[in-house]
């Protein structure tokens, strides 16, 4: 018997490690993401907590006030009230403050973080005689929690690993083991066999999704302001823009560990960079910048202003449109370079 267990042991080290492309994947990979994050998220400890200032100018100056000397705060110029007030609400900044005359700071009541920089604020006061009377506000009306703003991430997240990785580990399966070679003796082209891969994964997606959401929004009363209509909307594209995704990766691979690497190496930077878990506010411009190639950032854009908001369809026609676009790249794409044969 073990002798047998050590034959099949062998044979599928030899199996991995004769497949260059895989061994070198696997090798390559977490190099890349260390060198990629380390990049991005680089230049020493991250700030713990994201302040906007208000004011005319676009560089706040640390020696204007004690509080802009906090450590471990990262401060953001921050131009019109409005816009400030709704980030603070979204947990985009844990607080937003006015230190010329008249002083005063905004603060979302349900903000964790919020609370204990709010805090540090006021103990920075102490040493500046001319803003010690600040007023407080809170964010008025129903302030968002952060569950409701982290949950149109959550599923984003699981949507896009669940049409990454169902459709790209399928099709690379059914080609290495012969079952593309055979679908090729018949009439049926790729844009065809394409078409229904996508098809099919959208169902079971659409289907989990709500679920899902129907599940969280009853016992944890999330918050929904805008139209189920354009929210199922934006659900379907983004789900079609990511199957078609999937499909350029599998279109040619052979491997079910490379396509693995190659799966890594779109979610990965897509989850840390498409606001999943926090908002890149307060990061560089070309951080915010680069994180619109990724659908998932405009799913979640679109998302978030029709759930929290109450955007209608008319204010996520810049993200549907761009979602739309990528789907057309991606199944031309796929269907151009799709490929039936392992070799």
């Amino acid at each position: 018997m073990l002798r047998r267990i050590y034959a099949i042991f062998h044979a599928r080290n030899l199996e991995f490690v004769r497949d260059r492309s895989s061994l070198s994947w696997n090798i390559i990979l977490p190099v890349a993401l260390m060198f990629g994050l380390s990049f991005i998220f680089g230049g020493g400890t991250p700030p713990e907590y994201t302040v906007g200032v208000l004011q005319s100018g676009e560089a706040v100056d640390p020696g204007s006030h004690p509080f802009l000397r906090t450590r471990h705060v990262q401060f953001v110029p921050v131009t019109d009230l409005d816009e400030g007030m709704t980030k603070v609400a979204r947990h985009q900044l844990d607080l937003l403050v006015r230190l010329r005359p008249p002083a005063r700071y905004w603060v979302n009541p349900e903000s964790p973080r919020g609370y204990f920089i709010e805090f540090a604020l006021l103990q920075s006061l102490l040493q500046s005689p001319a803003t010690r009377q600040i007023q407080k506000a809170q964010i008025s009306g129903h302030a968002v929690r952060y569950i409701d703003w982290v949950l149109p991430g959550i599923l984003g997240m699981n949507m896009m690993f669940s049409c990454l990785f169902g459709v790209g580990y399928v099709v690379v399966r059914y080609r290495k083991n012969g079952f593309l070679k055979r679908l090729r003796a018949t009439p049926l082209r790729s844009f065809e066999f394409v078409t229904a891969q996508m098809a099919s994964r959208l169902t079971l997606i659409m289907v989990i999704t709500g679920f899902v959401y129907t599940g969280t929004s009853w016992f944890l009363d999330t918050r929904m302001e805008g139209s189920y209509g354009t929210l199922l909307l934006i659900t379907v594209l983004g789900a079609i823009c990511l199957i078609s995704m999937g499909l350029v990766v599998a279109a040619r691979v052979t491997s079910e560990e490379l396509a693995g690497g190659l799966l890594n190496l779109v979610t990965w930077p897509m989850m840390m960079l498409s606001g999943v878990w926090f908002s890149l506010e307060g990061t560089g411009a070309w951080v915010q910048r680069s994180a619109e190639v990724f659908p998932l950032t405009h799913i979640l854009e679109a998302a978030r202003a029709v759930m929290i908001d109450g955007a209608v369809l008319g204010d996520v026609l810049p993200q549907i449109g761009i979602l739309v676009a990528m789907s057309v790249l991606f199944l031309t794409v796929a269907a151009l370079i799709f490929r039936w044969r392992p070799r």
